[in-house]
């Protein structure tokens, strides 16, 4: 007789009543303390030694290891992209209960993944300054205000999200992301008209400063961007896009490598979290939806064992 599969359990609501009226408001929300110091110390040697066997390659720029290669490979900025099954620290980041539960809060339905990359970046050798003297961002988003998002039960949701987690400690001189606040619901002219605002009035623009094993979870339709280090701590953080099961995106036959889930790897996701890697056929969506007075699911949560 097969053994029976273990269910994939994830918190919902992920978030309390004042971090989900924050997401809202703003159109993201910090979570402290997401990951455990276990989980970011696994993760930060998986990515450092990703980033060495890919530097150790004769051509980094252009190799491959595990499906992850560098999509930027500068002294100062290593951006690794793909890297969902190029060690298992990460695999448990993208499918871990909380990040799932956190990315369907906002999605308002059941989570696919589209991406997961890392950033390990120091402090940059020249930065675009404006006229005031002050740091320009390259401020940008991957779904304009009005497309794939909807409200229910008078919250917020969006159909393209992201959860980035530091793992490392991001002070105001660190780096972290910044976002202009509520851009998310402006579907003004252009984005310049939004970004010229911001900086007209700098308090629009509220950057990431958090303890390791944080998380940023933000709607894709909200304008942000890389901040500005300028201390000489290295900044590493790892990002994992998911969008609604709607819209499948890692398909093992997809014409684009990079996009491509060889089946080895395939055979080994366990059953309950197929779902966020491969496309279980037309309309999957399986809403869930929180009214906002209802309280946290905190739960003590286990992840799935692979094979």
């Amino acid at each position: 007789m097969p053994m029976p599969q273990p269910e994939f359990i994830r918190p919902f609501p992920a978030l309390t009543p004042a971090q989900r009226y924050h997401l809202d408001v703003f159109g993201y929300v910090i979570v402290p303390n997401a990951l455990t110091p276990d989980e970011v110390t696994a993760m930060t040697e998986a990515l450092q030694n990703l980033k060495q066997e890919l530097l150790a390659t004769p051509n980094p720029s252009e190799a491959t290891v595990r499906g992850a290669f560098f999509a930027i490979n500068a002294p100062h900025h290593h951006y690794i992209g793909t890297i969902s099954r190029a060690h298992s620290a990460i695999t448990d980041y993208a499918t871990h209960p909380k990040i799932v539960g956190m990315a369907e809060e906002l999605i308002g339905g059941k989570a696919h993944i589209v991406e997961v990359n890392a950033h390990i970046n120091t402090k940059a050798p020249e930065w675009d300054m404006g006229e005031d003297g002050l740091p320009r961002f390259g401020f940008h988003r991957g779904m304009p205000p009005g497309e794939g998002n909807h409200i229910k039960n008078g919250l917020f949701h969006s159909s393209f999200v992201k959860v980035l987690t530091n793992l490392t400690d991001i002070g105001p001189d660190d780096g972290g992301t910044v976002v202009i606040a509520g851009s998310h619901k402006v579907d003004a002219e252009d984005d310049a008209a939004i970004i010229a605002a911001a900086y007209e009035d700098r308090s629009l623009i509220h950057q990431v400063v958090a303890p390791a094993g944080s998380s940023l979870l933000f709607t894709e339709s909200l304008l942000h961007a890389t901040g500005q280090i300028t201390s000489d701590r290295e900044r590493i953080i790892i990002i994992c896009g998911y969008n609604t099961s709607y819209f499948p995106w890692l398909l093992m036959d997809s014409p684009n490598p990079e996009h491509t889930l060889d089946p080895e790897f395939v055979a080994r996701i366990p059953a309950a979290l197929k779902h966020l890697f491969v496309s279980q056929g037309y309309i999957q969506r399986e809403p869930r939806y929180r009214k906002l007075s209802d309280p946290v699911d905190d739960r003590p949560v286990e992840k799935i064992e692979w094979q």
